[in-house]
């Protein structure tokens, strides 16, 4: 008799066989609750102007260097901040989460994950993120690192998120911090530039989160969360979709009062700020959820290529 005979005829070989797929399946499934609780599409496109400041600080900055150990060390510290700051927040707003349709399924509010766990996740993250520029960069990345952190998770999800409709205003600011943190990672200071690509990613947050809130009006009314389009309805909303636009489109493009940029750069933030700003217009007119929809799902591109083309330009402007 052969061990695969024998195997296949003793009763515990069948249940260890499909015991390792299941247990196999199972920590692939709480890795992946895991990896989904940090929001990587929201990090991912806050981690990418970080690291475009950081290229736009080695080109503009007399003197600068920029090694891959820095490029690494400094894109290391972004994800573990911008992570942690989703992960904290998501913590936090695990029962509302549970009221939404958009979110229940979440690990959190589904019960797929403890509580506890997720908070060490985010606590161990965002101590690494200011550690790690702390000791391996320098102190001024790491003090605009806690800022960001207690701007997102302090400000906007404790404080503001479930009592005003300036929570993603003021909360916002978080938003724009990315970018200080990779400059200054690179420079070692701020400077008019470096503030400049922070506050186009602050005046691009309203136009992004508002948008979404008309889309998911229903959610935020069942759970409470007095977003704009809940605390002045649609319309109101809508009006100051476009508006925020507008100020996105000029601001994007008056970039060259703080540094040179080519003509390629200006044509790129004409165009799609104007796509944004006709999607803002269409629905200040209409209020409808597909427009809302549609805006939503552009505003994030839009940044992503903004920011790529300012730091192919300014490098090419240098």
């Amino acid at each position: 008799m052969t061990i695969t005979s024998l195997t296949r005829r003793l009763p515990c070989a069948n249940v260890l066989s499909t015991a390792r797929p299941a247990g196999s399946r199972k920590m692939r499934a709480q890795v992946e609750d895991y990896w989904r609780l940090t929001k990587p599409r929201i990090w991912g496109l806050l981690v990418f102007t970080g690291i475009v400041a950081m290229v736009v600080a080695f080109r503009e900055t007399p003197g600068a260097s920029l090694s891959l150990r820095l490029l690494i060390i400094g894109t290391a510290a972004l994800v573990l901040g911008s992570a942690s700051a989703e992960v904290l927040t998501n913590y936090h707003d695990r029962d509302i989460d549970g009221m939404m349709k958009r979110t229940m399924r979440r690990a959190l509010p589904a019960g797929r994950m403890k509580p506890r766990n997720a908070l060490v996740f985010g606590l161990v993250m965002a101590v690494f993120s200011i550690l790690v520029p702390l000791i391996l960069i320098n102190t001024i990345s790491a003090a605009f690192m806690l800022l960001g952190l207690l701007d997102n998770i302090v400000v906007y999800s404790l404080l503001l998120k479930r009592r005003s409709w300036l929570n993603i205003i003021l909360g916002g600011i978080s938003g724009g911090m990315p970018v200080l943190v990779g400059y200054s990672a690179v420079a070692g200071t701020v400077t008019p530039i470096a503030l400049y690509m922070s506050a186009l990613v602050i005046v691009w947050i309203p136009t992004h989160i508002w948008s979404l809130a008309i889309f998911n009006r229903r959610d935020y009314e069942a759970a409470k969360v007095p977003m704009l389009p809940i605390v002045f309805g649609d319309k109101i909303a809508s009006i100051c979709i476009a508006g925020t636009s507008a100020l996105l489109a000029v601001f994007s493009v008056a970039i060259f009062v703080v540094t040179p940029v080519s003509i390629i750069y200006i044509l790129t933030a004409l165009v799609l700020g104007g796509i944004v700003l006709l999607y803002s217009a269409k629905l200040a007119l209409n209020q409808s959820n597909k427009t809302a929809w549609t805006l939503f799902k552009l505003t994030s591109p839009y940044l992503a290529v903004i920011f790529l083309v300012l730091g192919l330009t300014v490098g090419a402007s240098s």
